[in-house]
């Protein structure tokens, strides 16, 4: 059986599920605000969509784990996440999207550690390039969803409501290819949950802390489209966001691929850091840019840190975890960074509401702060 299609299928699943999940995504903050939500109500939804899934991941890794089993996990995650994208196309107020926007993240919560698990597990020795395919077809389904969204809103003048139920209906199409991913037989692991956590390496357990630190920091994507808004007028205060984010995922998708065969290559902590300090620099960037040039490059190098970061940090966790607990440290990592997450959506949703420079300030020194302490640690390794 040749395990790597399954990083091909799953891939494949993503590519259209980000599709429909990119044309909700660069919607949501205006549409937020377009049904009366202010700036910490964009930092709760942001960051209760985040913790929600990260919240469930640890226990989706365990369950996984437990059972030695993967894809009844990650199909149970799709199908839940598609109903709730259906739901929220019939929203007409911010409470609707607050609800159903959080929901829908369950499914992610489910289906993202076993999911990574599978992914590892398909592609053992070169985990750092089965990630980067994973994020690059993921992130593939982003740009094209981020361009159709542009496509609907400009040519066709869709409402977002008609919009978020045409991405639903993909959302649907994407649960097709599972019929091909094939379940891998793992070890059922018999540790129980409190147990689990005390398994974990030092060397893992470090890591988690920095990256924890970091997500401090990263705040949701939401107040990046909003900070474009500010400074355009009219159709183009939707059109101009919409374009720069498509800008972000085609560098995320272009970047993946090379970024998990850099690490795997020169070392997945130094890939990670150059991530963290990029982040610095382009939050503070956000402070100062004015106009739609500014904007260009910083959603370009918005895009380059997720891909140096997001499927690196992945990778990291799956080689400091021992094999019996990959999914349960996949999920405790994503569980603490969601926490993080929230928390940070929070501050920056109330900074925005005091001054919206404020809140890339607080990103960019707490960004610069993690990647010191994932340098000085690497020195004492």
């Amino acid at each position: 059986m040749n395990l790597k299609k399954n990083v091909v299928w799953l891939g494949i699943i993503s590519f259209l599920n980000d599709l429909s999940s990119e044309m909700i995504k660069p919607l949501l903050p205006l549409f937020l605000t377009a049904l009366g939500g202010n700036g910490f109500i964009v930092g709760l939804v942001g960051g209760l969509r985040e913790s929600v899934s990260n919240f469930l991941k640890v226990l989706g890794g365990y369950w996984s784990d437990k059972l030695g089993k993967r894809k009844i996990f990650v199909v149970s995650g799709y199908s839940i996440s598609a109903f709730f994208k259906f739901l929220l196309s019939f929203s007409t107020h911010w409470v609707h999207v607050l609800g159903f926007s959080s929901l829908e993240r369950i499914g992610k919560g489910i289906r993202t550690a076993p999911r990574d698990a599978l992914i590892a597990e398909s592609m053992p020795k070169e985990k750092g390039k089965g990630f980067g395919i994973h994020r690059a077809l993921d992130t593939s389904g982003a740009i094209l969803g981020s361009i159709l969204v542009i496509l609907l809103y400009w040519q066709l003048n869709l409402s977002f409501n008609q919009i978020i139920l045409i991405a639903s209906l993909l959302a649907f199409i994407s649960l097709f290819p599972f019929y091909w991913v094939k379940e891998i037989p793992s070890k059922k692991s018999f540790t129980n949950f409190k147990l689990a956590f005390k398994k974990l390496s030092f060397d893992l357990r470090m890591f988690v802390l920095i990256s924890t630190i970091f997500s401090l920091s990263n705040f949701t994507y939401m107040f990046f489209v909003l900070r474009a808004q500010q400074f355009f007028s009219g159709k183009l205060s939707v059109l101009l966001p919409l374009l720069l984010y498509s800008i972000f995922n085609i560098l995320y998708a272009s970047f993946s691929l090379p970024a998990g065969i850099l690490s795997d290559k020169i070392g997945r902590g130094k890939v990670i850091r150059i991530g963290y300090l990029l982040f610095s620099l382009v939050c503070l960037g956000f402070v100062f840019a004015n106009s739609f040039l500014p904007f260009l490059f910083l959603f370009a190098f918005y895009g380059m840190v997720y891909a140096l970061v997001n499927g690196n940090q992945r990778a990291y966790v799956s080689d400091l975890s021992s094999p019996d607990l990959k999914a349960t440290s996949l999920g405790i990592f994503h569980t603490l960074n969601g926490i993080a997450m929230l928390c940070s959506s929070l501050v920056a949703g109330i900074l925005w509401q005091a001054n919206p420079s404020l809140t890339f300030l607080y990103g960019s020194v707490l960004s610069l702060v993690s990647f010191l302490l994932f340098w000085l640690w690497d020195l004492c390794r």
